[in-house]
């Protein structure tokens, strides 16, 4: 429980980058697959809806160019959220400034996966469910807590940089130096290809437990990764309550 808490401190090291990435990979990957199976759309390619919003436009069809722009803006939401929650710890000194938006995002999953049949039926002015905005909203909030973790070395809810980079690594690995001097030759960062390798493998294992928990169990399959995150923000949140006035009023019940 102590190792976990550092996970969210305020004060960084690469293990515990890696170690939150690949938790919160596996948690995207789940979230991502499963909801797919649902909606048939993943809510955190971002790519695909900023081109879904190009072609609404030029085609005219407002309901395809509302689908793109609720996505978008509620993963934008999200970020922008992280950063208020991440700001707001680091000026009320919080030790363990990453808590509050991982506690947020499980707060969101909770009611998801308890009741997420119901809020498929809830209509919004951008013509897709409420599920669909609020898995967008999740993954906005958790990749922003990934980048800014990591100084924005990893990604989570989105492979496309991490399999872009282990490219690279593998181009390096295979390039033949030759004759080449010393300080001309290329070398392969095998931290970086390490890096981006167990990312995809996280994402990928959690969209494989995603879909068989949507598959075979339904909705409810989102508790337990919510559970994993309570585990990662309730001990380090507990710990800064005394440090912050503010947060134990809130607590109380006074504010």
């Amino acid at each position: 429980m102590r190792r976990l808490r550092f996970l969210t401190s305020r004060h960084r090291a690469p293990s515990t980058n890696r170690a939150l990435g690949l938790l919160l990979a596996f948690n995207a990957g789940a979230v991502n697959a499963g909801g797919f199976l649902v909606l048939h759309m993943y809510t955190s390619h971002m790519t695909g809806f900023a081109s879904q919003l190009a072609d609404g436009l030029v085609l005219g069809n407002a309901k395809l160019l509302l689908n793109a722009l609720g996505a978008v803006l509620a993963f934008l939401s999200g970020a922008a959220i992280c950063v208020v929650l991440v700001s707001w710890g680091r000026q009320h000194h919080l030790h363990s400034v990453y808590a509050l938006p991982l506690l947020l995002e499980a707060a969101l999953m909770f009611p998801f996966g308890l009741m997420g049949a119901v809020t498929l039926t809830w209509a919004t002015p951008f013509a897709v469910p409420l599920t669909v905005l609020l898995l967008s909203f999740i993954m906005g909030l958790q990749n922003a807590v990934a980048s800014k973790t990591s100084g924005g070395s990893i990604r989570t809810t989105h492979m496309t940089g991490n399999i872009t980079d282990l490219g690279i690594e593998i181009g390096k690995l295979l390039y033949w130096n030759g004759s080449a001097a010393p300080a001309a030759a290329v070398h392969h960062d095998r931290s970086r290809m390490q890096r981006a390798a167990g990312l995809i493998g996280m994402f990928v294992l959690g969209g494989a437990v995603g879909a068989l928990g949507f598959k075979y169990v339904g909705f409810v399959c989102v508790v337990p990764l919510a559970a994993l995150l309570l585990a990662l923000s309730i001990p380090p949140f507990m710990r800064d309550l005394p440090r912050s006035r503010v947060l134990l009023r809130f607590a109380k019940g006074q504010e």
